[in-house]
């Protein structure tokens, strides 16, 4: 390994961080090495496609065979060049796929990748973590290098990994090396790709860390060594925090700026031109994905559990679940305006996904802001054709409109504009709520 330096500005103040930021030269290894990667979901798929090299066999373990089915026939969240390299791995060996656990006993290495969401209440929901722990320290052998990649509060890797194999006489950091590394994937995002993206990794020892490090290292040129895993939690944490208050204060700004008739994407953009001290974020109809919704929970559960607030992220967390309650008042504004009352209104709102360019739908604003107005009496639909059917929280199916009609809605509500698809036909729409405040394409658009 040879160190490689980084000077990053914390608190005003450049701070040299040579000693935990390193980077590994190619090495040969003595034999082939062998990764499982537990959990094939949006972060399990691409960690698997990114461990692939001539010198590692991978295998990636889900308990779902259908998800395990999707994989093998394509049809999957994936960019298609990503796709047919994904294709071509299965084909040629290079990434195997089972429901088996015994595959576990044979890794030299095992990384998690399983959700962590929180349930109705903001809890966090560790069920398929606890349950997919429980099979890899069932499996444990000596030698194995075990690493959790999961969003999770801090000492969860300690709780659910370094004290059961424990107790299964397996002493970490001698006979079995556990680390926490946290995923850093951006999907559909191609300016982030995984190989340049940096990773931190905290270890229950010096030398868990180094063993994890080189693992990791397999998926990305930098990893940065912190002291411990729960220091490698909080940072995931802390990571998806900041982008939390951020938004949520992008959407305060974007308020503003209607009271104060100015556009909040030319303010935005402008108040970026500052070298220094400004990280902005767009306004939108409310944040969703796996981690930003959620992640934020983790900490103020463990901290309500200690009996200390924090206002700030508090406040930031109950702005964003009120953000789609906004988007459906909006509508009821719209069409009053337009003489029309909002029973039996036809709205179609474009675009369900979370984010541009993706099939994801967890945690989208979408969900909620559709619910909403169907609860009001409004006669809703959607259109995004890469989700054709979706069930909202209630449990009621939805269908893509195929060809939307601008003039067959009273209002259309921009949601989500994805690359390549064509939304002409919303000029047409005599009312049309630009929910992500970019789309100019329609000039009569409104915005929240």
């Amino acid at each position: 390994m040879t160190e490689h330096p980084l000077a990053l500005a914390v608190n005003g103040r450049e701070r040299l961080l040579a000693d935990r930021l390193i980077a590994f030269e190619p090495r040969r290894p003595e034999r082939a090495e062998s990764v499982v990667v537990v959990g094939l979901g949006y972060v399990g798929l691409p960690t698997a496609c990114a461990l692939q090299s001539p010198t590692a066999q991978v295998t990636g373990f889900d308990i779902s065979e259908d998800r395990l089915r999707a994989i093998k026939t394509g049809e999957v969240d994936l960019p298609e060049p990503e796709r047919r390299a994904l294709s071509a791995s299965l084909a040629a060996g290079m990434l195997e796929l089972s429901c088996d656990p015994s595959v576990l006993a044979d890794a030299d290495a095992v990384i998690v990748c399983v959700p962590t969401p929180v349930d109705a209440a903001h809890k966090p929901d560790l069920t398929a973590l606890r349950a997919a722990c429980e099979t890899v320290v069932s499996f444990a052998r000596r030698g194995q290098v075990i690493i959790l990649t999961s969003t999770t509060f801090a000492g969860t890797t300690r709780q659910l990994l370094v004290e059961p194999l424990a107790q299964r006489g397996l002493q970490v950091g001698t006979d079995v090396h556990v680390a926490f590394s946290p995923e850093r994937i951006d999907p559909g995002n191609f300016d982030h790709v995984q190989r340049e993206t940096p990773r931190v990794v905290g270890g229950a020892t010096a030398e868990c860390a180094e063993r994890a490090a080189e693992v990791v290292r397999r998926m990305t040129d930098s990893v940065y060594l912190v002291s411990s895993p729960e220091a490698a939690e909080l940072t995931k944490l802390y990571e998806n925090i900041f982008r939390a208050v951020n938004l949520a204060l992008a959407n305060e700004m974007a308020d503003a700026c209607a009271v104060l008739g100015l556009d909040p994407i030319e303010v935005t953009i402008a108040a970026g031109t500052k070298p220094y001290g400004f990280l902005g974020s767009f306004p939108g109809p409310g944040v969703g994905g796996h981690c930003i919704p959620c992640d934020p929970h983790y900490l103020l559960w463990q901290l309500g559990q200690q009996g200390l607030s924090t206002p700030v992220i508090e406040q930031a967390m109950r702005s964003i679940d009120r953000r789609p309650g906004q988007v459906v008042q909006r509508v009821v504004e719209l069409l009053a305006e337009a003489g029309l009352d909002h029973a039996g209104a036809r709205v179609l709102v474009a675009g369900v996904s979370y984010k541009a360019g993706v099939r994801d739908l967890r945690e989208s604003p979408a969900l909620p802001i559709l619910a909403g107005l169907r609860r009001i009496g409004i006669d809703v639909h959607y259109f995004d054709p890469l989700l054709p059917e979706i069930t909202l929280p209630d449990g009621t199916r939805m269908t893509s409109e195929p060809a939307p009609h601008g003039r067959d809605w009273d209002v259309a509500v921009l949601h989500t504009v994805h690359p390549g698809v064509d939304y002409g036909w919303a000029r047409e729409c005599p009312q049309v709520l630009d929910a992500t405040y970019q789309f100019d394409a329609v000039p009569h658009r409104r915005v929240l």
